[in-house]
């Protein structure tokens, strides 16, 4: 059994969601190793010791991280220990995106982007697990309506996912299992990845240096990518 953590990062312009597959054994390990990372942070420099890991704290000085605003090397240390935790660990990464804005001009403008990238990331997942011979169980961040989006598993599990195949999704089981990412580290490993991903594959750094650090940090959790495509409308 793979548990797979989901957590979504996105602007005006594209949605993208990351799963972090993760075998059974290993979960309470990287866990562990995630909340020594925290634990560091307190110690050193005066994080709460229940901290959250989010990509867009870490990076912005938000939250928990708001009194380290002027010490940005500490904020970036963090990120970096935290992808090297997630390295270091027998897990999995797909990632799907959406351009939102083509989206949006090309089909409804009530069309919800975290939905369709949902869907195609399960059928990601899905086809992932099946080839191992495993199974997956989705625990995602909360969200606003999660009755739908178990309504849209259902639906793919019976039919497959409209528009993409006619491929049910059967190695998915029960349901999706919604959590707060501040009660989980591992669907904060995943918010983690989605941030720096839409970060790098969509932003511009301000200089040469901050470049090279985003891709320096990336590299510890590459090779454990699966899968990752942004779709185009």
């Amino acid at each position: 059994m793979l548990l797979t953590y989901v957590d979504e990062s996105y602007n005006r312009e594209v949605y993208y969601i990351a799963a972090l597959l993760c075998p059974d054994q290993e979960a309470i390990s990287l866990t562990r190793a995630l909340d020594a990372v925290v634990s560091r942070a307190a110690n050193l420099h005066g994080v709460a010791p229940n901290a959250e890991l989010h990509g867009h704290d870490l990076f912005q000085a938000k939250g928990a991280w708001e009194h380290l605003a002027k010490m940005p090397r500490v904020r970036i240390g963090v990120y970096n220990e935290a992808f090297r935790a997630i390295g270091d660990h027998d897990v999995k990464i797909i990632i799907r995106g959406v351009n939102s804005r083509r989206l949006r001009e090309r089909y409804n403008a009530t069309d919800d982007p975290h939905s369709v990238v949902l869907g195609q990331l399960l059928e990601r997942v899905d086809e992932y697990v099946a080839r191992r011979g495993e199974y997956a169980l989705v625990i995602a961040d909360e969200v606003a309506q999660p009755g739908l989006y178990r309504a849209d598993l259902s639906l793919y599990q019976q039919h497959g996912l409209w528009g993409e195949s006619t491929r049910r999704l059967t190695r998915i089981v029960d349901t999706l299992h919604f959590a707060p990412s501040s009660a989980s580290r591992l669907v904060q490993a995943a918010d983690l990845i989605a941030f720096l991903h839409r970060r790098i594959e969509t932003e511009t750094a301000p200089d040469e240096r901050a470049r090279r650090a985003n891709s320096a940090i990336w590299a510890r959790v590459g090779p454990r990518v699966q899968h990752s495509t942004c779709w185009t409308p």
